[in-house]
């Protein structure tokens, strides 16, 4: 798994056309329905913590985990200035480490697509439902095989901005699934000059009956997928799901 790095000091505004305060409300909503109206709640892939601050806006007490050291700075920067008492963890999802179990776990915004091997991906979900509480919750989203195939595969998009500008090349391969993000930055810095930065990052699309085998396979229980911001199952056209695993295994 990459971690974002030169990326991670323009992330925020590249990433302003996303709704997250709809997002929230869709997410809140749906932890409403399994009775997580408050309590711990872990942000898995948490990036610059912009999910993070709204869900302890709406009173969750929330943790943060990420792989970027760089995304975590500018989520520290940002509790530092709203005082939301939030826990940021610079952690691998595939290895991370709580000191108890949370109410419920979210993971938006494709974080889980990084996982490019199954094992990982199933791996992952041991650790999710290990520090779940009793029937708790892990909601998650995850891009689809046809926006990979479909949509932005073989794709390159440009995006020019006053301070920042980047080309984003996508190469998907349908033998194995991953989509490979080639990303050249070019970042305004204090003397008027840009400097040239390029990263790769690789995401992988997960067919729905695969996700709730690896689900199973980790002891969870698969609740429901749905096509996403919807209560919708997914169909051929989906380009996001969000699906809805819930903790086996304990007893108070």
């Amino acid at each position: 798994m990459d971690a974002y790095s030169s990326f991670a000091s323009v992330y925020d505004q590249f990433m302003d056309n996303v709704p997250y305060e709809e997002w929230a409300e869709y997410l809140t909503g749906l932890l409403g329905e399994y009775q997580v109206h408050d309590g711990l709640v872990l942000d898995l892939g948490c990036g610059t913590g912009s999910l993070t601050e709204i869900l302890a806006k709406k009173g969750y007490d929330m943790i943060g985990i990420d792989n970027s050291e760089d995304m975590l700075q500018i989520a520290m920067e940002k509790r530092a200035d709203s005082g939301l008492d939030i826990l940021y963890l610079l952690q691998d999802m595939r290895e991370f480490e709580l000191y108890g179990t949370v109410a419920a776990v979210v993971s938006i915004c494709d974080s889980m697509n990084y996982l490019t091997d199954y094992e990982d991906l199933v791996q992952t979900l041991k650790l999710v439902n290990n520090y779940l509480d009793p029937q708790g919750v892990f909601i998650f989203d995850m891009n689809t095989v046809h926006k990979y195939r479909d949509l932005i595969g073989d794709r390159t998009i440009a995006e020019a901005r006053a301070e920042c500008s980047f080309i984003w090349d996508n190469d998907y391969d349908p033998e194995t699934k991953i989509n490979e993000y080639d990303l050249t930055l070019f970042i305004q810095e204090e003397d008027d000059l840009y400097r040239r930065f390029v990263e790769t990052h690789y995401q992988k699309a997960y067919e729905l009956e695969e996700v709730k085998r690896a689900i199973a396979e980790a002891g969870m229980e698969f609740v429901t997928v749905y096509d996403a911001f919807t209560r919708k199952a997914p169909d051929e056209n989906s380009e996001r799901v969000y699906f809805i695993a819930r903790e086996q295994g304990k007893h108070w």
